[in-house]
């Protein structure tokens, strides 16, 4: 009686395990615990075991054993015949699951803000494509106010963001924090105007001057403020806007002059200075969390480091 409780307590407490039924489609196929044994790399007394533990979980025979053979019973023959496409679907699972696992597949979502979206994050996203083509790989935009609440919460792998060396920001803990860029500052000025010819232009001979400039809610507003107090000035802020290509329109026009990061300059008509003396830096920086397992994100962040150590040598190249 007891021994009763105990087999029905195991039939009751276990599932069918696949590695049983692999080795029960061999034994099937081959009609041999030996012969199944020799295809799998067991024993033949190792397959005689998975099948009684099989046949246990059952609570029904699947052989007519012998001393010298075994003959299938119509239950093994038919268990062989179902598990096929069973085993196949773990197969595939198994195969899927080890290719998310190295990065082949899975997906991968960055975040930036505009200008890094722009200058940095394509280069990088096409190369990461490249590598791993079967792999999802997507995109967000936002400042680093908007960008850190989706990093903590797992939403995004890895997000690019940035703080002036005059306007400093701290990150939560829980997050990695690692230096991609120093960007310079640079001014912009009008093509005609009185400075444009200079190789480098100081920010005190900027004092009569009309600026252009991001809201004054923004880091670059309040480093742009600061470096003039720094100069013995307020700045005559006349004209703002957080889209760097309306700044530079409004300062090809010959409207007055503006701070940019390196990034945000572009292709109009306006002469692009150092700022002399003291050379000003926006820091452009990747933040992701600490425990983050994504096997992709490695590879974006080396091809992100790659993309700024190349940025950073043309800006650096004489000319």
């Amino acid at each position: 009686m007891e021994q009763l409780e105990s087999t029905q307590s195991y039939r009751e407490g276990n599932v069918l395990n696949p590695i049983h039924l692999r080795t029960l489609r061999e034994c099937v196929r081959t009609g041999s615990f030996a012969e199944a044994g020799r295809v799998l790399g067991y024993t033949s007394s190792a397959v005689s075991q998975q099948m009684v533990l099989l046949e246990r979980a059952l609570g029904a025979s699947l052989f007519e054993r012998t001393a010298r053979s075994i003959r299938c019973t119509p239950l093994a023959e038919r268990l062989a015949q179902r598990s096929k496409e069973v085993l196949g679907e773990l197969e595939a699972i198994e195969r899927e699951m080890r290719s998310v696992a190295v990065g082949e597949t899975g997906s991968l979502r960055l975040a930036g803000f505009a200008t890094a979206n722009a200058r940095l994050l394509p280069d990088v996203l096409a190369a990461v494509v490249a590598e791993r083509p079967n792999a999802r790989v997507q995109l967000d935009e936002g400042e680093p106010d908007e960008v850190i609440g989706e990093v903590l919460d797992g939403n995004v792998d890895a997000a690019v963001v940035f703080e002036y060396d005059l306007d400093p920001r701290s990150w939560p803990a829980e997050l990695r924090v690692e230096e991609l860029l120093a960007e310079p500052l640079r001014l912009c000025l009008p093509a005609k105007h009185p400075l444009a010819a200079r190789e480098a232009v100081r920010l005190d001979e900027l004092t009569a001057d009309s600026w252009t400039c991001t809201r004054d809610d923004t880091a670059g507003a309040r480093v742009l403020v600061r470096l003039a107090a720094a100069a013995g000035f307020v700045p005559n802020i006349v004209f703002r806007s957080n889209d760097y290509k309306v700044i530079r329109d409004l300062v090809a026009r010959g409207l007055g002059p503006a701070l940019l990061p390196a990034m945000a300059v572009g292709d109009e008509d306006v002469g692009v200075k150092p700022i002399a003396g003291r050379q000003p830096h926006r820091r452009v920086q990747v933040i992701y969390r600490q425990h983050n397992t994504n096997p992709l994100l490695p590879l974006a962040l080396e091809r992100l480091a790659k993309s700024c150590a190349a940025l950073a040598e043309r800006w650096a190249a004489p000319g």
